[in-house]
């Protein structure tokens, strides 16, 4: 691989995107669905509002992440809480601002 690339061909290149797109249309058609949704359309304000902190940008992708996980994988409640707590409080402060997440992280 003279190019850098982490793909040894063209097929595997397709087969890695096949997979991100069956990942992602699993996560939109998921069991929180709603919530990433909610997630996503949070205003860069609102996000700022919680944490000046550029750095804590990193903190709402992985949120969003998380969710879109949970939600292609059919995740219990329990098992998302869990797993939002992990992520630290700012992740938890931003997941308040989306209802149903917060009644989950109270």
């Amino acid at each position: 691989m003279s190019n850098g690339s982490v793909f040894a061909s063209d097929a595997e290149i397709d087969a890695y995107l096949e997979r991100l797109f069956a990942d992602s249309v699993a996560a939109v058609d998921g069991k929180y669905k709603d919530e990433l949704a909610d997630l996503k359309n949070l205003t860069g304000d609102v996000i700022k509002g919680i944490t000046p902190d550029t750095a804590d940008e990193a903190a709402y992708a992985k949120l969003i992440k998380t969710v879109e996980l949970a939600s292609a994988q059919n995740w219990s409640q329990a098992q998302l809480k869990a797993r939002l707590e992990r992520l630290g409080a700012v992740a938890m402060e931003i997941a308040k601002k989306v209802p149903t997440l917060a009644a989950l992280v109270v």
